[in-house]
């Protein structure tokens, strides 16, 4: 393996843990076509691609991939054998089987919630996943594995996060998680936390007086009959008609 290739790969993987919460062990979705190829190269996908990612894989696929390589048959029965090796998830299209361009499309949903790489061959699969933000390509060149270079989607995802606009599917699942932790999770008309409970306190001594008599309106002042003061009289002495004398003076005998 070049060593840089093996750096650029290093700096991919990076990026998709560190903004879509990528971890080991990787799942990888594959599909015929990739099986394919690395048959007539004569890669080992279950030895090469741990190497080349650098960590514990997980390979899968579906049963739309398995029954597109069954009908066509001939010369893709040595990667349909390869096939069947891989875990098998489960995909909406059990009973009606669908291209399995269709059904992977169908599997990363919107956002890729369930972090898969998908390895292919597939041009026009390739086109659509690139649409999808967070989702690393896998494909073969000559007779090497090669991961794809971040998508512009992804990119713009990234940038819109990093500016508050948006918030990953990641983040908003630990959110969710810490808030179930903590029991702030609410129903639908349900109020936010417990109810908080009025502390007991004693009373307001003031309040405990007891209040003072109203009194009535004050009685007017008592007043003479005639509502005048009483005037006081002075006594005279009765005159004499000549007017007053002085008093005889008083002679020795």
């Amino acid at each position: 393996m070049g060593l840089k290739r093996q750096k650029l790969a290093k700096k991919t993987i990076n990026f998709y843990k560190y903004n879509f919460s990528f971890r080991e062990p990787f799942q990888i979705l594959v599909d015929g076509t990739f099986c394919q190829l690395a048959l007539k190269n004569k890669i080992q996908i279950k030895e090469q691609m741990p190497k080349y990612l650098m960590g514990e894989v997980k390979l899968c696929t579906t049963s739309c991939a398995l029954k597109e390589l069954e009908t066509l048959g001939g010369d893709l029965y040595g990667a349909k054998i390869i096939l069947q090796k891989f875990q098998l998830r489960s995909c909406p299209h059990y009973k009606k089987p669908v291209p399995a361009s269709q059904c992977l499309l169908s599997m990363l949903r919107e956002n890729n919630p369930h972090n898969y790489f998908v390895a292919t061959q597939d041009r026009s699969l390739t086109e659509g996943l690139k649409k999808i933000p967070g989702v690393p390509l896998l494909y073969i060149v000559f007779n090497t594995i090669v991961l794809d270079k971040v998508c512009q989607t992804s990119l713009d995802h990234v940038r819109a996060v990093q500016l508050g606009e948006l918030v990953s599917p990641a983040q908003q699942q630990s959110i969710t998680g810490m808030k179930k932790e903590q029991g702030i999770v609410q129903k639908d008309g349900e109020r936010r936390g417990r109810k908080r409970k009025r502390k007991q306190s004693n009373p307001n001594p003031l309040s405990c007086l007891k209040k003072k008599k109203k009194s009535g309106p004050t009685p007017p002042k008592k007043t003479t009959e005639e509502g005048k003061k009483r005037k006081r009289v002075r006594n005279k002495k009765p005159s004499t008609a000549g007017g007053d004398l002085p008093a005889p003076a008083a002679t020795d005998a």
